[in-house]
């Protein structure tokens, strides 16, 4: 089957969507079709950059590209829902968030107060759910995302799991006394509620924060603020090696961001056999960790996160057992590129 991946580019950044884009893109060579990505650069700023992406993509023809016609569109990012092609599906990674559920929040960037605001919100929905409605069939990456769709357009969607790029190189050796906290230095990820919960914490234990983004400033001064430059390092961006030699060599795997679509931490760690200590609005993770089997969910409150760090130092056949557990729920729930593919091309 020829099939075209419809996804946008955000310059300079890179993350979770384009780690999907490339394992979809690899997946589907593998099972033999023909295929290819078509994308178009996005901005978020002005807001009327927004709004000129929306337009190119409603006017984009995927019927026709070049003389080859996909038998197959698969649209993964907002605004590529727009485009024409009378056999497309969706595998929506998330929707435009800043119009959605993160609309008024602390985690919006004050994005509702700006005066054009509104009249992109209500164009981005109205958009979203004429074209969603129009598909073959809704996908998305996690429940989180489809109980979003539902909420706000009124959409049903089938949620569709994918493995973490690399996912066969995880590996587990015996823990060290710390809790390992990768992801993206922003707001939204929440690391400061680890360091702020590492002022609560009794046992000999440090916090080793990974990655690298516009918040590292804000989060280098708290912890500078309460004196804990022993308990909590920033260590920066990790090569992939170095990424699985802290997972593996971890007490716990800390990842507790506001609503997360689908988290590839949470399933790092699984395949590490670490347990998971998230919050209970963090979305993704909580569809993947058993509070008490594979990890521990706690209230998004400092003092919940270091009572949950202290008993899994306090227990280490726990932490091992819960790890175990969490490696065979991952392969209890199917997580695999063949099962995406499958589905994605017989709906």
């Amino acid at each position: 089957m020829r099939v075209a991946i419809a996804t946008v580019q955000v310059p300079f950044i890179r993350g979770g969507a384009e780690n999907l884009a490339k394992g979809l893109f690899g997946a589907l060579q593998r099972a033999g079709h023909e295929v290819d990505q078509v994308t178009l650069p996005f901005r978020f700023v002005p807001l009327s950059e927004v709004e000129r992406s929306m337009a190119q993509w409603e006017s984009e023809d995927f019927t026709q590209l070049n003389g080859y016609t996909p038998e197959r569109v698969i649209c993964l990012t907002f605004p590529t829902f727009y485009l024409q092609h009378p056999n497309k599906v969706s595998w929506m990674l998330h929707q435009y968030r800043l119009v959605y559920d993160l609309w008024g929040t602390e985690y919006g960037a004050g994005f509702s107060e700006m005066p054009e605001a509104l009249p992109l919100k209500q164009n981005v929905i109205q958009k979203d759910t004429k074209y969603l409605q129009g598909f073959r069939h809704n996908f998305t990456i996690a429940k989180t995302v489809s109980q979003r769709l539902e909420a706000f357009n009124g959409i049903a969607s089938t949620p569709l799991y994918h493995p973490p790029l690399g996912a066969e190189a995880f590996y587990h050796q015996t823990a060290q006394p710390y809790i390992f906290c990768p992801s993206r230095l922003e707001k939204l990820k929440r690391q400061d509620l680890l360091i702020e919960a590492m002022r609560h914490v009794r046992s000999p234990v440090v916090a080793l924060i990974a990655g690298d983004g516009g918040h590292r400033p804000a989060l280098q001064q708290l912890i500078e603020q309460y004196d804990l430059t022993q308990r909590v390092r920033l260590i920066g961006r990790l090569s992939d090696a170095e990424m699985r030699a802290f997972y593996a060599q971890s007490l716990a795997v800390f990842f507790a961001p506001y609503q997360e679509d689908y988290g590839y931490i949470t399933l790092e760690a699984m395949l590490s056999q670490k347990p998971v200590i998230t919050c209970t609005d963090a979305g993704g993770p909580g569809e993947f960790v058993i509070d008490g089997e594979t990890g521990a969910i706690t209230e998004p409150r400092p003092e919940a996160i270091a009572a949950a760090i202290d008993a899994l130092h306090g227990k280490p056949q726990q932490a091992l057992d819960w790890g175990r557990a969490g490696r065979d729920r991952y392969h209890q729930l199917n997580i695999s590129w063949d099962n995406v593919v499958q589905q994605l091309l017989t709906a």
